[in-house]
């Protein structure tokens, strides 16, 4: 080597050989997890109501999705209905793999009947719970189910070892077709009919007519173990409260980041967003039944109507006798369905582990900063033909962010973006800021309407964004749940009323905010996130009710290559389908 010391032949073979000792366990420990979706359609019956919903393999919940951090993960898809569909594999980082995220039209155009299509990304920096679901209109209401990421083979979880481990899928179950529901509410401008129920893992429970033990979730413990729950909130358009009578939760996780463990009674969780956490069986159960209700209910401050009921699955020691009497289980005490308060409180304590192993890298400087007016408004009755106008005073209810509501494309955004053929497909002239200030949180503007447009924000990369998402009172202040595809992000700050960056800027938590995919803008509130765009391609980032999604509440990133080759974004795969 010019300028240094030559290594002997028997020095140049000892340095060799340890490269080979420390890369070994890595390489073993990486697989590649292949797995088939046949996308078909299934009979059901829930609530006395039987009816052909789409189905993964014929099962709903769809199959349990088991990977390591660091392996590859190959998922053949058959289309073998009659709609279009993709698959999003929520919350994976897809690094320089965006052709795998799968929302429709953004990443890839769906795939038709009859067709396939293989998602092929690894799992990168990221353990815990994760999911996938369907990203084509509203059909992810029965394919959905759990991504499950392990450590790698020797490392330890950071807290207790549980004694055993559950995914539960907490989802919404609609007698009708949720196609029909959403073509319905899209043609005549108002809401849509709500849902019929909530489900444990597609299970309704004893709460609802013509719904009885066969179709209640139970939990069976031994007492003295641990369990690790594996929530998720697959629900199309409802936050939950979640709580098990007479038993504390511990959260060690969200959206597949370890947090700082803490304990709380009920919990409140977000659709699209995870949480891991351990419950622990009493040595000795109180109840004489040895039987307590685990329950869900929305939490919400939505002027319209929503699926205002409360399902419950069992938690069962071992032991106990078959419950005949369902209905009069201890239940936990939930919040009220519009209890801001809680939600606050319960959000506030979340916290990065930050540890050695587990360091939080947050952005400490901002090289763009964004201000998103978050909430529903409305389109004029003329803007829309064949169609009714039911929304607020003859209008057709919309949503938007900075007053632009999302038009979705007829062509994948990112198949544009790599041919860079943007003309016609898209504009790079999102605006950083609502085009009319306002008091956001106060009285509204008399001009409601939105404006249309397929519109992102292009960023150079690398660059390190902080995005201030401010609900707003437009038709009603609404808690938002925002996901953002291909990151996670550091929820740096948030608060009630209208932002105010002279002072909230200085009450951010730097050190170690938690790290989601997922955060709720909270009801007549704000929050602040910050991520570095360090992964190229075209990203998403839109509300997960899906109504308000229905309704355009999303916009797009579009982040640039990198100059290195391990910056830029691969060409698409043979396979990919197209529009």
């Amino acid at each position: 080597m010019a300028g240094g010391r030559r290594l002997s032949p028997a020095c140049l073979f000892l340095a060799v050989a340890l490269v080979v000792v420390v890369a070994l366990p890595e390489l073993a420990a990486a697989r590649t997890r292949r797995y088939t979706f046949n996308v078909t359609m299934a009979t059901v019956t829930r609530l006395c109501v039987t009816k052909s919903i789409p189905t993964v393999n014929g099962r709903f919940p769809g199959p349990k999705v088991v990977v390591r951090e660091g392996d590859r993960l190959v998922v053949q898809v058959h289309n073998n209905i009659n709609n279009n569909v993709t698959f999003h594999w929520h919350g994976v980082r897809q690094l320089r793999s965006g052709w795998s995220d799968g929302p429709s039209y953004i990443t890839q155009c769906p795939i038709r009947p009859g067709q396939s299509y293989a998602y092929d990304f690894r799992i990168v920096g990221q353990r815990g719970t994760l999911w996938w679901h369907a990203h084509f209109s509203w059909l992810r209401a029965t394919l959905y189910g759990p991504l499950l990421i392990l450590p790698p083979r020797g490392v330890p979880y950071p807290f207790p070892k549980p004694h055993t481990e559950v995914p539960l899928m907490l989802g919404e179950w609609f007698n009708a077709d949720p196609e029909a529901v959403i073509k319905q509410a899209l043609q005549t401008g108002g809401g849509p009919n709500v849902s019929d129920a909530y489900t444990f893992n597609g299970l309704p429970g004893p709460t609802y007519n013509c719904s009885g033990a066969s179709d209640t979730f139970k939990l069976r413990v031994q007492p003295g173990k641990t369990y690790l729950l594996r929530l998720v909130n697959a629900a199309l358009n409802d936050e939950l409260f979640f709580a098990v009578a007479n038993h504390t939760l511990t959260v060690v996780q969200a959206d597949a980041s370890y947090v700082k463990p803490f304990t709380a009674d009920t919990l409140v969780i977000s659709p699209g967003q995870t949480m891991d956490v351990l419950l622990t069986a009493a040595a000795s159960p109180s109840s004489p039944a040895a039987a307590f209700a685990i329950a869900v209910a929305p939490y919400t401050n939505t002027v319209g109507t929503f699926d205002n009921t409360t399902a419950i699955a069992v938690l069962e020691y071992d032991g106990a006798p078959q419950q005949s009497a369902l209905r009069s289980l201890p239940r936990p005490a939930l919040p009220l369905y519009n209890d801001t308060g809680a939600v606050a409180n319960f959000s506030a304590r979340f916290r990065s582990l930050a540890s050695a192993q587990y360091p939080a890298h947050v952005p400490r400087t901002v090289d763009r900063r964004f201000f998103f007016a978050v909430g529903l408004g409305a389109d004029q009755c003329q803007s829309r033909v064949n169609g009714t106008c039911q929304g607020p005073n003859g209008t057709r209810f919309a949503a938007s962010m900075n007053n632009v509501s999302f038009t979705m494309p007829r062509t994948s955004l990112l198949q544009a973006h790599y041919q860079r053929r943007y003309s016609g497909v898209l504009t790079a002239n999102f605006p950083a800021a609502p085009p009319v200030p306002f008091n956001y949180t106060g009285t509204p503007p008399n001009n409601t309407f939105v404006t249309h447009g397929t519109r992102v924000v292009p960023l150079n990369f690398n660059t390190t964004v902080e995005v201030v998402l401010q609900d707003t009172s437009i038709l009603g202040a609404e808690s938002h749940p925002l996901h953002l595809h291909g990151y996670d992000f550091f929820v740096v700050g948030q608060g009630f009323g209208n932002y105010d960056a002279n002072n909230d800027t200085a009450k951010y938590n730097l050190v170690d905010p938690v790290q989601r995919n997922t955060i709720s803008v909270p009801t007549a509130g704000w929050v602040a996130i910050r991520f570095v765009a360090d992964n190229p391609g075209v990203w998403i980032m839109h509300c997960h009710l899906d109504v308000h999604l229905s309704w355009g509440l999303a916009m797009a990133w579009l982040v640039n290559d990198g100059p290195l080759p391990n910056q830029k974004l691969p060409p698409p795969p043979s396979d990919v389908p197209r529009c």
